[in-house]
Formats: C-alpha cells, sequence, structure tokens
C-alpha cells in the first residue's frame, strides 16, 4: 500500500519524481531549515511546481512541524484511540 510505504519511508515508495522531489525537499526543510537554497526552489520548478504550489508546500510542511513539537512539548498524543461515543 503506497500511503503505508510513504508513512513508513517515503524514500523506499514508489513515487513519481515529482512527488518524490516535493518530498525530499519537504524532509530538507524540517531538518536543516537553514541549509534551504534557492537552488532547491528551482529543483522544485523544473518539477513543474510554481510559486504558489512551493508556497502551499511550505506551509503543510511549516504547520506539521508546528504541531509535532506542541503535541511533543505538551505531551499530547496525536492521535488517540477513537472509542466510537462521539463524532
Amino acid at each position: 500500500m503506497l500511503a503505508q510505504a510513504i508513512a513508513t519511508d517515503y524514500r523506499s515508495a514508489r513515487l513519481a519524481p515529482a512527488d518524490r522531489a516535493m518530498l525530499d525537499f519537504a524532509a530538507k526543510l524540517t531538518r536543516a531549515p537553514a541549509a534551504v537554497e534557492a537552488g532547491d526552489l528551482d529543483a522544485l520548478r523544473r518539477h513543474g511546481f510554481d510559486d504558489a504550489a512551493i508556497h502551499d508546500i511550505v506551509q503543510v510542511a511549516a504547520l506539521f512541524s508546528y504541531y509535532n513539537r506542541l503535541a511533543e512539548g505538551l505531551g499530547i498524543d496525536p492521535e488517540p484511540e477513537w472509542s466510537g461515543d462521539s463524532p
């Protein structure tokens, strides 16, 4: 299943080159944001991403980074078990 392969390690998933480039960029932005350079954005553009799409990629990566730090810092389980009692 593709979703499971991506969740486990996207680098081993069978992805289109543009999807791999997007995830490589998001991983770099997450792990080493100061290392992101103009060339990284150019690489995304070569894969067909326009500036609006790059903006969206950065926003989503930033949101997930924020949420993960919030959850870890407060000890929140990001995916609690659903009991079925509430919507």
